[in-house]
């Protein structure tokens, strides 16, 4: 076991297989030295985490929500770097959209759920630029989805 899967075994997390995509699209491209991980939507082994941030769900458990999408940007990144997750340099960028009303306001509270927990997980090499939008409605009513770019060697 690497280095940043010791420090998940740590914090209590376990990479599962990379979900498959949904439709017509793939999961990750490499392109050099980055992948460019495809929109990651918010579920736990039990199944979609869905509904309104703001109005069925609290900030907390959006940003819980947000945090199983950070789990599931790992594991494809673990997927493109031939199961090897110390291949990761860093994460650049990540772009998090939040199922809300238009009067919402807080999706940089709810897309923080991922950006601690990849900074808890990779250390320095989680910091990352970002976007949180809301959306005012995600596939399969998900609460979340986060895209995300990362430098790998």
């Amino acid at each position: 076991m690497g280095r940043y899967e010791t420090r998940l075994a740590e914090l209590g997390v376990t990479l599962t297989t990379a979900p498959a995509p949904a439709a017509n699209y793939v999961p990750w491209v490499i392109v050099g030295d980055t992948v460019y991980v495809s929109g990651q939507i918010s579920q736990t082994a039990e199944g979609f985490i869905t509904g309104k941030v703001g109005a069925d769900l609290t900030v907390e458990q959006g940003a819980a929500a947000a945090k199983t999408c950070g789990i599931s940007l790992l594991s494809q990144v673990k997927a493109a770097c031939g199961g090897d997750l110390d291949r990761l340099v860093r994460v650049v960028k990540l772009t998090g959209f939040v199922n809300s009303h238009g009067d919402f306001g807080d999706q940089p509270k709810v897309i923080n759920g991922c950006s601690d927990f990849l900074v808890q997980a990779l250390g320095d090499a989680g910091h990352h630029s970002r976007s949180a939008v809301s959306a005012g409605a995600l596939p399969f009513n998900v609460a979340v989805e986060i895209e995300g770019v990362f430098q790998i060697k």
